[in-house]
């Protein structure tokens, strides 16, 4: 474990805090829902291609309990990159928040960028409703992560395809909860905004921590071989022989031949 992965989580998280949360705290009635999901999506694309070849880029304790769940780093790994998480996200948001005091009249009180449900709700969305709305949001960003990853580098174009599923989430989530899919995210703003956001928090934390962990177990069915499958097919390779004992050239092999008879040798 090298110091300057738990940097880049933790400046990559507060990046995305800063620019992301910002955009909504900063810019929202200006560029409205789409404007935000896109703000979060190119945010996470830029961080990915300047940190994915150091950390892999999670910014994001779901993403990391996902990772860890199908064992591409250990648990000490994990909880190094989940303290650089929540501290980047804390001075992101204290960034934040300076600079949002330098705008006449905007308010930060229980406000912030947080998320919320029940009268928090653009919508109104209640507890529950929310709940698997966060679960099922952030389940679509970790699955997406660890099926176009295969290591712990996020390297190429693998930041493209994360980044529109971040934007995608937010598209649909702002309107109901304002879209968290991120506990760091989350927690970061809602020190700062106080009140009922910090009396919600504890959905925004645990919901997403649900939608990576089934995003773990799905991927395991859908993208991983069972145990021991490789060194089965291994002991037990394909027959050389198709239906009706015929060569795969297509010939039938001749008594006592030992010669395999393909196209080339017709």
């Amino acid at each position: 474990m090298e110091t300057r992965t738990v940097v880049a989580e933790f400046i990559g998280t507060a990046m995305l805090v800063l620019f992301g949360v910002g955009s909504l705290v900063l810019a929202g009635d200006y560029i409205n829902a789409l404007g935000i999901s896109l703000a979060f999506g190119f945010t996470l694309i830029a961080i990915a291609f300047a940190f994915g070849r150091i950390s892999g880029c999670h910014i994001n304790p779901a993403v990391t309990l996902g990772v860890l769940l199908v064992k591409r780093i250990d648990i000490r790994t994990a909880v190094q990159y989940w303290v650089a998480q929540f501290v980047g996200a804390i001075v992101g948001a204290a960034v934040l928040f300076l600079l949002a005091n330098q705008v006449p009249r905007l308010q930060t009180a229980d406000a912030f960028g947080s998320n919320g449900y029940g009268g928090r709700s653009p919508v109104g969305m209640g507890a529950g409703g929310a709940f698997l709305a966060e679960v099922l949001l952030t389940f679509l960003l970790v699955f997406v992560f660890l099926t176009v990853t295969h290591s712990v580098a996020l390297v190429g174009a693998e930041p493209v395809p994360v980044g529109l599923a971040l934007a995608a989430a937010n598209l649909v989530g702002i309107p109901l909860t304002w879209a968290s899919v991120n506990p760091a995210r989350s927690f970061g703003p809602a020190i700062f905004a106080g009140g009922d956001a910090l009396g919600q928090l504890w959905l925004f934390i645990v919901a997403p921590l649900v939608g990576g962990v089934l995003a773990a177990v799905v991927h395991r069915f859908t993208h991983l071989h069972p145990a021991g499958q490789a060194e089965r097919e291994q002991a037990h390779p394909p027959p050389t022989t198709g239906p009706w004992g015929r060569l795969r050239g297509g010939h039938r092999p001749e008594a006592g031949d030992t010669e395999t008879k393909g196209p080339e040798a017709a």
